[in-house]
Formats: C-alpha cells, sequence, structure tokens
C-alpha cells in the first residue's frame, strides 16, 4: 500500500511541516523519557507542573485541528470556546492518569498531522481566527505549532534546551516577539544583539538603550521569559550586574 502524502506541494509550507513535525517527535521523546511519577514535577513554567504542560500541548492539537476544519469546510470553528473553557481543559488534563495524559498527547498530534495532510492546496489558504483573535490564513497553523512543541519541550524540564531547536524556529520566534513589543512600544530603550551575527532587534533609535547581548538561543531563551543563560547587558559599555527581564510578548 502507498503511503498517503500531503497534499499541498508548496515547497516552503511543506519545509515548515517538516519543523512542526521534529518539533513534536522532539516533544514527544521528552515527554517519554519521564516516568510516570515525574510528571508530578515541576514545569518550567509557574504554576504548571509537567502534566499541565503534557495536558496544554495535547489540546492545543485538538484547537489547531478545529481551525485546519474551518479552512476544509468554510464552517467557522473556534481554537476554543472561551479562554475560560481553555484554561479548564488544560486543568482538567492535568488531572489524568499518566496512560491517558500520554495517549492524549499521542492521538491530538497524531490527528492534527492527519487534517494537515489531508487538507487541500486551495484551503490553505482560507483565513481562520487564532485564538487571540487574528485573522490567519490556514497555512499560519504549522508555525502556530511549531513554536508550541519546541518551546515546550523544554518546559518539560527534562533535559532540554533553547539549543536543541533549530536556528530557523529561534530565528521566527525571536523576530515574532521582538515584533510584538515593537507593536505595543514595550520595547523602548532595548536593543538586542545577537552575538557572531549582524542580527539587530529592539528600539535601534535609543540614544542610551540597555544592550543585550548573546548567542540565538540565549536570546530567544530571555526574550520568552525562560532565562537569561548565556546573555549579558551592558550601558554605555558598563556591564549590568543583573540582566532585565524581557517585556512580555503573549
Amino acid at each position: 500500500m502507498v503511503a498517503r502524502q500531503d497534499q499541498t506541494t508548496d515547497p516552503e509550507l511543506l519545509e515548515a511541516l517538516l519543523q512542526a513535525r521534529r518539533g513534536t517527535a522532539f516533544f514527544a521523546r521528552k515527554l517519554n523519557e519521564l516516568t510516570d511519577d515525574e510528571l508530578d514535577g515541576p514545569s518550567l513554567l509557574p504554576g504548571w507542573n509537567r502534566r499541565h504542560v503534557t495536558a496544554h500541548i495535547g489540546y492545543n492539537a485538538r484547537a489547531i485541528a478545529r481551525l485546519l476544519e474551518w479552512a476544509s469546510t468554510g464552517v467557522e470553528t473556534p481554537m476554543y470556546a472561551s479562554t475560560e473553557a481553555r484554561d479548564h481543559e488544560i486543568s482538567f488534563g492535568a488531572t489524568l492518569s499518566p496512560i491517558a495524559l500520554r495517549n492524549l498527547f499521542d492521538h491530538s498530534a497524531v490527528h492534527l498531522n492527519v487534517e494537515w495532510r489531508d487538507l487541500p492546496e486551495q484551503a490553505w489558504h482560507h483565513q481562520v481566527k487564532t485564538a487571540q483573535g487574528r485573522e490567519v490564513p490556514a497555512g499560519e497553523t504549522v508555525w502556530m505549532r511549531t513554536r508550541e512543541v519546541w518551546t515546550h519541550a523544554v518546559d518539560l524540564d527534562n533535559g532540554a534546551s533553547f539549543a536543541d531547536i533549530p536556528v530557523s524556529v529561534l530565528g521566527r520566534l525571536l523576530r515574532d516577539i521582538t515584533g510584538a513589543w515593537k507593536t505595543r512600544g514595550t520595547h523602548s530603550g532595548l536593543l538586542i544583539t545577537v552575538t557572531g551575527t549582524d542580527l539587530t532587534y529592539g528600539d535601534t533609535a535609543a540614544e542610551n538603550p540597555t544592550v543585550i547581548t548573546g548567542t540565538l538561543p540565549g536570546i530567544t531563551q530571555w526574550a520568552t521569559g525562560r532565562g537569561t543563560h548565556a546573555v549579558t547587558a551592558t550601558q554605555n559599555g558598563v556591564p549590568l550586574e543583573n540582566v532585565p527581564a524581557a517585556p512580555k510578548w503573549i
């Protein structure tokens, strides 16, 4: 029997799907390395243990699959009924038995992958709406999932780091974050530079900025609010004792 393939033939979209699937496989590996008892351990996210992170990733796949159903049928199918419904869903999922929680992740990931695979070429351009109310083409769901699985694999606090995330994913994530800061005006006085590159983000017009410098993984980790490893801060060329917290991005 011939294996079914993605209906899309767009090379950029196929590459994006590959990164999303690799991220899903990476999350699965870090999850499967944890024993059932270790699922009760803390994650890197305040207020969430590893169960919450796993439940979120499982239900996120289902939510994104609903957007693909919307793109395919034209019938509006929101990701979540409300923010409260999303939060309740995650809280409930965190109480599932270990086998049920693992099955939630596995089955929802397969379901989402099938929805991506079977979405007709033209449907990828149909508009859907994110949980934040943004109207985006269905193709954006691939990036929405990519950033979730890669960053939350790190949040499981099981040995993964931002250095494990592909450079292309880190670069886009950093552009998204700094773009959100600029839109809100929260980047004022911050200049971000990535060592070994000519990449510069933030308030490039500031006369006396606080300069945040680090590797791409380090800067992205800092920008997502997940630590300051491999990151330094200076002002007027003088090192600061503490790296300031990054502005909120979501």
